[in-house]
């Protein structure tokens, strides 16, 4: 069988070979086996379900939150000769319609589908008659109410399950610590634990963080002292251009990425950096998703990410090649205050969420009752001013609606210009000779995409323009017309936030939001953020040892090579000051796990000492760090 795989590999993406577990992860889906696949960020975890899902019978359901990796997909997936297609908020119902009839009598292969959408009426109806032959669940995090990006619509999956009794199901995610694992697991019905996985540790990645208050002059002494390909990471799309005008202005190239940007700005800087023609990208967390870039050298965190889990992502892109890369962290006082408010400000009293909720009903004109199932644009600016929101509310309050299963919100959809035809291929032609004008935009359409008489095809009017030698008004204004005289169904791009209602609109005071949702969600908040706080605040463990820690393996050894290891090796301490200090942290534990600052006051050795000893006992396993953060004796010395 697995000659079947590296064919399939060879034939369509041209590898002879597969990276370290792909295989591993292939072969166990492929025999039928429930399976969680946890891989490191650029690890392919897309091949790990498209080379299977081709060598079974069946399309391949993928389940995934993010729009724009469903787009990218689709369209890397129909340039290699496969038959993919996507359903998502941003689609009318006739295409959806049509784009499950293609599914259902065109043997296509993959359909790409939000979790969201997976509870619909239409969806379950349209169920039965889908072939599915596997189920791959991206993000699979999601679906544990401890994971940092709980999405209770996750939860739909286990249910389909019933429907398709023997597909066996993939599901994939980059960062989960051991609670997660065993959550995802549960939540989506695996007959039997089945993990597969990675170590979480990058050898070739050094981590560093950096205390300063003067971070701007820092990041410029920083990208000057290490070359190469660099991303700098902000949380303010604001500071995206801001900063990115200061690095140009030293003499360092730099361009600025973030999901407000128009798609053809995106596309254009994106380009830059990957060919190199841009040293650096100063992005928001939207940049980065599906980005294949090896040789980054760089990831400088700017601010602090409100969870280790989204910190070890983005570092994670520095070094796929396995050069030597970092991963900095420039961190001040003003960065723990800022989380805290932070996690005030995503976490709105209830109250505020339902008024909200009845404001954008009335926004949108949507009557009690009514609403389910229909795509509304949503003009945030002109909302807030009319309302009185702060957009920050604004959004936490949708994303506390979409996790409680009330609306799917998009904050801001990208979404491509799509074209399909309507009439025969004779049809065609004569409607060609009875319009010469409109003639050229056709001819020029058929010759750049295939496809189009068979399903929607995103286009481009820009590239088309340049292949015309006309402007993309003229190509628009063409489709247009064809689109009206109904040759053609054409869908211009847009770029606006959507909204959807799962729900008909009830009366604001029947909204339910469990525990899950809110409460227990605002204490693992916390807890996270308290997690980054304390990587950005221990001085004296291994910064990779705590990230290992934190992910569950708690055998890690010191990198070497981090800001912490390099700090420690210039500690000196004698054989009989050791073992002074490991007898009294061993009399200390052995009371119970002891958090690692109260046992460095309590001890009154040298603070630097006795951190060297804690790591020397660390490393022969007399000691480790639980999940909690605590230090504690391993069962062999109690």
């Amino acid at each position: 069988m697995n000659d079947i795989y590296h064919e399939i590999l060879q034939k369509y993406w041209g590898y002879k070979e597969f990276r370290p577990l792909q295989l591993d992860i292939i072969t166990s889906v492929g025999s039928g086996k429930d399976t969680l696949g946890l891989m490191p960020t650029g690890g392919g975890k897309s091949l790990t379900f498209q080379v299977p899902a081709l060598a079974r019978l069946g399309i391949c359901l993928v389940i995934t939150p993010l729009i724009a990796l469903m787009n990218d997909q689709v369209d890397n997936l129909r340039r290699l000769g496969i038959k993919a297609c996507a359903i998502h908020s941003g689609m009318s119902r006739w295409e959806i319609d049509q784009t499950y009839e293609n599914c259902i009598y065109g043997d296509f292969k993959f359909l790409y589908i939000s979790p969201e959408r997976i509870g619909t009426a239409g969806f379950l109806e349209r169920l039965k008659d889908l072939k599915v032959g596997l189920i791959a669940v991206d993000e699979a995090h999601c679906i544990s109410q401890w994971g940092y990006d709980f999405r209770p619509s996750y939860r739909k999956i286990a249910a389909i399950r019933e429907f398709l009794p023997d597909v066996p199901v993939l599901a994939l995610t980059a960062t989960a610590t051991p609670e997660v694992v065993e959550d995802i697991q549960v939540q989506l019905k695996f007959p039997r634990p089945n993990l597969l996985k990675r170590s979480f540790e990058r050898p070739n990645l050094v981590y560093v963080v950096r205390k300063c208050e003067d971070k701007e002059a820092q990041m410029v002494r920083i990208l000057k002292s290490v070359e190469g390909s660099a991303i700098v990471y902000v949380r303010s799309r604001k500071k995206t251009r801001t900063l990115a005008d200061l690095l140009t202005r030293n003499d360092i190239s730099a361009g600025s990425f973030h999901a407000g940007m128009a798609q053809k700005t995106k596309n254009e800087v994106q380009a830059a950096w990957k060919e190199g023609r841009l040293r650096v990208m100063v992005a928001t967390n939207a940049f980065g998703m599906g980005i294949d870039k090896a040789d980054v050298r760089l990831v400088l965190h700017m601010d602090a990410p409100d969870s280790l889990e989204a910190y070890f992502q983005e570092a994670g892109r520095a070094g796929r090649d396995g050069d030597k890369s970092w991963a900095v962290f420039l961190w001040s006082d003003n960065d723990r205050w800022q989380l805290e408010k932070n996690m005030d400000a995503s976490f709105p009293e209830l109250s505020v969420v339902r008024k909200l909720y009845n404001s954008v009903c009335n926004f949108l004109q949507i009557a009690m009752g009514f609403g389910e199932g229909v795509v509304y644009d949503f003009n945030i600016a002109a909302f807030c001013k009319g309302f009185g929101y702060d957009i920050t509310t604004l959004i936490s309050s949708l994303r506390i609606l979409q996790r409680a299963g009330y609306i799917d919100f998009s904050e801001m959809s990208d979404i491509p210009s799509r074209a399909v035809m309507l009439v025969t291929d004779f049809e065609l032609h004569e409607f060609q000779i009875s319009n010469p004008t409109l003639e050229p935009f056709i001819k020029v359409l058929l010759r750049s995409y295939t496809g189009l008489f068979t399903d929607y095809v995103s286009v481009d009017e820009e590239l088309l323009a340049s292949r015309l030698g006309a402007t993309r008004d003229e190509v628009y204004q063409a489709f247009l017309k064809c689109s009206r005289m109904g040759v053609m169904k054409y869908v211009p791009q847009r770029q606006t936030p959507l909204i959807v209602l799962l729900q008909p609109r009830i009366e604001p005071d029947r909204l339910r939001f469990p525990d899950e949702v809110y409460k227990d969600r605002l204490l693992q908040y916390k807890k996270r953020i308290d997690s980054v706080i304390s990587y950005a605040e221990t001085e004296y463990i291994c910064r990779s040892r705590q990230l290992l820690a934190y992910f569950g393996e708690r055998n890690g050894r010191d990198c070497g090579h981090c800001d912490v290891c390099v700090s420690m090796k210039k500690v000196a301490i004698s054989d009989d000051e050791y073992g002074d200090i490991e007898n009294a942290i061993k009399a200390q534990l052995e009371a119970g796990p002891a958090e690692p600052g109260q046992i460095v006051m309590d001890l009154g050795f040298d603070e630097e000492m006795i951190w060297k000893v804690v790591r020397r006992l660390e490393d022969t396993g007399t000691v480790y760090i639980n999940k909690e953060g605590y230090l504690q004796l391993s069962q062999t010395e109690l």
